[in-house]
């Protein structure tokens, strides 16, 4: 049986209340964990394109300072 990805406009669509706000938990959490590394220096692991990727806080570091507003 296969599994269904859902992607965030589909939670955006959702009838049940509580799994909208779950995407917005998602981010959140993700935010964090983003955070947690950087400071703790240490890497996290994501999945893009269906790949494990492993992101070393350095790289963290320097995503969030491109994304400040100067």
């Amino acid at each position: 049986m296969g599994r269904k990805h859902l992607k965030a406009q589909d939670l955006s669509k959702a009838k049940n209340p509580e799994l909208r706000a779950s995407l917005a938990a998602m981010e959140r959490a993700a935010a964090m964990a983003r955070q947690i590394a950087i400071q703790t220096n240490t890497a996290i692991v994501v999945v893009r394109d269906g790949k494990m990727i492993r992101i070393p806080a350095d790289q963290l570091r320097r995503e969030e300072q491109d994304e400040k507003p100067e």
